[in-house]
């Protein structure tokens, strides 16, 4: 259904794209202001081998540098809602998960990106001011062997998607993040007005969901989070597991689709498991968690996100064994102070 929309007496009309070409170039021109100002955005169509993403390209290549400390790589695929599902929609995202389980897939894309960036030199900037003194080639590599994103660009959402996310729970449900963007345009000034849903910035935030259901818990196992995780990175886990268990044996370990967390009279810890590291988010105030967290890197939320998770939290990214302890003690306080029965 096209809506309008009025402004200041200047009625803006929903615009209807007829070719998905100009509906790549608008995200492409207007990346900034669609994924925030901290992210790049990489159109590489023309220059990425398809043999390197299972015989598919995406229309962008995003890295997303709003947390610094932690960026996440996107794999951008723009669609019309004209277009078939099963016939256009459905095999061009399949192929991106097999290419994010492949080592040599990944490895051959960071090659490409990186030679990409090297020979531009106002893109290497960008990057140098989010790195710092980092190697740039490392830095991509640990970005994208740490994310397994795909973020679907389309202009209005189809039925089909929310069928195929119930069904394919550990690849659609798990890895996609679709994005409604819109065009409306006015005849009377001009000026066009951009409307994605959810926002970029929260499109985590918004998907998940606090309320605890039995039901994810069935549907999201800890099995679930665990899969295509580093054999390190599970033993982290495991050891974290089993010191929240010496706290209280009652203490309820509850999966859900993007976290588990750790329970007792309420959430105490969120576990957010990467291929290669561990966010911990602890219900403590940052003043207290900073006093204890010398080892790892300790994250300052902003304060939407402390509203979030329901009250003063920070995060604890664990790449490691070597500062366990003290990711115990703030555990421990955070069960103390929120989740003790």
């Amino acid at each position: 259904m096209q809506t309008e929309i009025y402004i200041d007496g200047n009625r803006y009309s929903e615009h209807s794209f007829s070719y998905e070409n100009d509906f790549e170039t608008l995200i492409k021109d207007n990346s900034n202001t669609l994924f925030g100002k901290n992210s790049i955005y990489l159109d590489l169509k023309n220059k990425v081998d398809t043999k390197a993403l299972g015989g598919t390209i995406p229309d962008g290549f995003l890295f997303d540098f709003s947390d610094v400390d932690n960026p996440e790589f996107y794999l951008v695929e723009v669609e019309l809602n004209k277009h078939s599902f099963y016939n256009h929609i459905f095999p061009q995202i399949t192929k991106f998960f097999a290419f994010f389980r492949i080592p040599d897939s990944r490895n051959a894309l960071v090659e490409k990106l990186f030679t990409y960036i090297q020979s531009n030199k106002d893109i290497e900037k960008e990057f140098i001011n989010y790195l710092g003194d980092k190697e740039i080639y490392r830095s991509i590599k640990d970005i994208v062997d740490n994310s397994q994103n795909i973020l679907l660009i389309i202009d209005e959402m189809k039925p089909e998607l929310d069928e195929i996310m119930e069904t394919y729970t550990d690849t659609w449900d798990k890895m996609v993040k679709i994005s409604i963007l819109k065009k409306y345009s006015s005849e009377n000034n001009g000026k066009n007005i951009l409307a994605i849903s959810p926002p970029f910035q929260e499109i985590n935030f918004l998907e998940s969901n606090l309320k605890d259901s039995d039901k994810d818990s069935e549907k999201y196992t800890e099995a679930y989070h665990l899969e295509s995780v580093e054999k390190n990175t599970i033993e982290i886990y495991e050891s974290i597991k089993q010191f929240v268990r010496t706290l209280d044996s009652n203490i309820i370990i509850n999966s859900q689709k993007y976290y588990i967390s750790f329970k007792g009279n309420k959430n105490f810890a969120f576990i957010l498991l990467k291929r290669k590291k561990i966010h911990l988010v602890v219900m403590l105030p940052h003043e207290l968690a900073e006093q204890r967290i010398k080892v790892n890197l300790l994250k300052k939320l902003a304060p939407s996100v402390q509203k979030f998770y329901n009250g003063p939290c920070v995060s604890i990214t664990i790449d490691n064994k070597d500062g366990l302890n003290e990711v115990y003690e703030a555990i421990q306080e955070s069960y103390k102070a929120q989740g003790k029965k």
